[in-house]
């Protein structure tokens, strides 16, 4: 039993080793075929899309930005068990763990084959990983050590006779009358394939440990020596955005709360919450890139990179909310956005009277659906090409994104985006929509206490209570903060930014001894914010937020 278990373990290493090579492989050519091709990358990808909303909901909730982090932490725990288990497999009956290997190249193939960004070839990363996963786990295997029987033990009714080789003499003996007793057993030394077996093993790591090393070096080089990626990282170093025809206003003095634990008014792009379906950030050459306004028009049109650099680019502050951001929630941020009004290129193109929903695409073919309303009013609802004075970071939809006051971000912050449909809702429907979230998704007027958390110490007497209120495309023009079940009392509202941004509020409080709960409201101009308990799903949470202090 214990040479069998050390068997397998030894086999399993084989298979995690064979699985490395395999992955290595794929990434490798994955370079030719599109960086969505990649088997891993695919298979995660399909796994996103088919995630049910309740599941969806608890990886935001629980892992926040970090949720694409842990899908590829999983997903390579669950390929290295099948690793393994194909490894254990194989060394029991070669076919069995064949038939795993190519099971598993198979699934990864018919996925890349299902991505809308894929081509004809979408399969060859797959099928060549398979085929080079086969090929190391068959060598491995076939140098595994051989299982050493073990010697059988003797017992007390049958004593174990030494055996007896030819080249040992054996002395000679004499006639007996009776019963004789038995010689001893003559002493041996340890047997030769014990040196030898421990050779074989040193042989079989040495060899599987090369394996591994050489899947990793692929998979580095896969990933880090992609053209395309090199080509759009430079193209966004040496670009210098142009001046905007129109400017944001100057920042208000006095929007920030100066209270230690108080997040900034101006979110810096490094900080800037990042939900999206890509797990691996599009890269799209902004010499290449184009847009294709089409559908319900009277004039389809195209605009170019170097057109929309010439435009007239206008500034904004933006305040953008994700649809899963819970009560409290920091899936938000506030920035200086430059770009085009999407009103001006949808003037061009003359949408019809009957259509009332703009279809967008990004270069992953991610869409989202839009109310045509939202960007042919007066809102600045930008193409935007900066964040911050700097030309939109890779993993925020460098070169152009969508971005939309007044709306969650799954209905109109699109990244990378290529194509914009004019179209009517019931005509057409984008990701989320599809996956049981609202049409439309206008951004709820919510608020949360930034400070004091539950874990801060307080001490009696004032204690400042201060956080962040948001009514995107409407303002906010109050907060009130209640202390248990006391009365609602105003707080004093930050500089106002502008009615497509976020608003600071601060409040000061008289805390007495003992245990509180801290709830706060904000009001935009239709009235307070509801304060019924909802969920994110399906059009955005609703309450309002509560932090329990102790007073010591």
């Amino acid at each position: 039993m214990s040479a069998r278990r050390t068997r397998d373990g030894l086999a399993a290493l084989a298979g995690l080793a064979a699985g490395a090579v395999t992955v290595g492989v794929g990434s490798l050519v994955s370079l030719l075929t599109g960086a969505s091709t990649n088997p891993v990358t695919a298979v995660g990808a399909t796994f996103v899309d088919a995630t049910p909303m309740w599941l969806k909901e608890f990886a935001t909730s629980t892992f926040g930005t970090a949720d694409k982090l842990v899908l590829g932490i999983g997903e390579l725990v669950v390929l290295g068990l099948l690793a393994a288990l194909a490894g254990v497999l194989a060394a029991r009956h070669w076919g069995w763990g064949a038939t795993l290997v190519v099971l598993l190249a198979a699934a990864s193939g018919i996925a890349a084959m299902s991505r809308p960004d894929t081509g004809t070839l979408a399969a060859v990363p797959s099928v060549a990983a398979g085929i080079a996963g086969l090929i190391t786990l068959r060598l491995l295997i076939d140098r595994l050590p051989a299982e050493t029987p073990a010697a059988p033990r003797p017992t007390a009714e049958a004593p174990a006779a030494a055996p007896v080789s030819a080249e040992t003499p054996t002395e000679p003996t004499a006639p007996t009358v009776g019963w004789t007793a038995p010689l001893p057993p003559t002493p041996t030394t340890p047997s030769a394939p014990a040196a030898s077996s421990t050779t074989d093993r040193r042989t079989f790591l040495q060899a599987t440990a090369a394996a591994a090393a050489l899947g990793v070096v692929f998979t580095f080089v896969g990933r880090a020596v992609s053209s395309s990626a090199r080509a759009t990282r430079a193209a966004r170093a040496a670009l210098h955005l142009p001046a905007p025809a129109v400017t944001a206003p100057p920042v208000p003095d006095g929007v920030q709360v100066q209270t230690p634990g108080m997040e900034p008014w101006l979110t810096p792009a490094a900080d800037f919450y990042r939900i999206d379906t890509a797990l691996v950030v599009p890269q799209v050459n902004p010499d290449s890139w184009s847009l294709r306004v089409h559908g319900l028009v009277e004039q389809e049109v195209v605009l170019t990179w170097a057109e929309l650099l010439a435009s007239e680019l206008v500034e904004a502050w933006v305040t953008l909310c994700c649809v899963s951001n819970p009560v409290g929630g920091d899936l938000i941020g506030n920035t200086r956005w430059l770009g085009l009004p999407i009103r001006e290129l949808l003037a061009r193109a003359k949408p019809h009277a009957d259509a009332d929903m703009v279809l967008s695409k990004s270069s992953d073919s991610f869409t989202a659906s839009t109310p045509i309303e939202a960007l042919t009013d007066d809102r600045n609802a930008l193409l935007a090409i900066g964040m911050n004075g700097e030309p939109l970071p890779l993993e925020h939809g460098f070169p152009v994104r969508m971005v939309v006051p007044g709306l969650y971000g799954y209905v109109s912050a699109t990244k990378w985006v290529v194509d914009l449909e004019v179209t009517r809702f019931a005509d057409a429907t984008a990701y989320w929509t599809e996956r049981g979230w609202s049409e439309k998704g206008p951004i709820k007027t919510q608020s949360r206490i930034s400070v004091p958390r539950t874990s801060d110490p307080l001490l009696v007497g004032e204690v400042v209570v201060a956080g962040t209120a948001w009514a995107q495309h409407r303002g906010v023009d109050r907060v009130q903060v209640r202390v248990d079940d006391g009365p609602w009392q105003d707080a004093t509202l930050a500089g106002d930014g502008g009615i497509d941004s976020w608003r600071q509020w601060s409040w000061r409080w008289q805390a007495d001894a003992g245990r509180h709960v801290l709830r706060v409201r904000a009001f935009d101009p239709n009235g307070p914010q509801s304060g019924q308990q909802v969920d994110v799903a399906p059009d955005g949470a609703e309450g309002y937020d509560e932090v329990e202090v102790s007073v010591a």
